[in-house]
């Protein structure tokens, strides 16, 4: 699941309203993005972009019709469902919408 500049570089102007430093890095084959050094979503490829959530924010974001990303391990072909959900739809042309559901990912950290 490689990355493209593109895709990366779309993403990084879709969050650029956020406060702080947004970074990435990689990691399990995609870009993690960061605020100031915290996690708050990732790129994934084909996949696309997608916000760092459990509990409730991840039952919000399922509401709004994202999807949880499932990691297929390598090795062996497991399916691993990771604590990363789409980033919904309409948020992906709206980056005040998407920047809602980033703060959003920011405020509850490790919930």
């Amino acid at each position: 699941m490689a990355v493209s500049k593109a895709d990366l570089a779309a993403a990084l102007d879709l969050f650029a309203d956020l406060p702080g430093e947004i970074t990435h890095r990689a990691m399990m084959g995609g870009q993690i993005l960061y605020a100031d050094g915290q996690i708050f979503g990732a790129v994934m490829g084909e996949a696309g972009i997608h916000i760092r959530a459990k509990g409730r924010l991840a039952a919000r974001l399922a509401a709004a019709g994202a999807t949880q990303f499932v990691w297929t391990r390598p090795s062996d072909g497991r399916a691993m469902p990771m604590g990363y959900w789409s980033l919904p739809e309409a948020a992906l042309d709206a980056p005040e919408e998407a920047c809602d559901w980033a703060r959003a990912a920011l405020e509850a950290g490790d919930e």
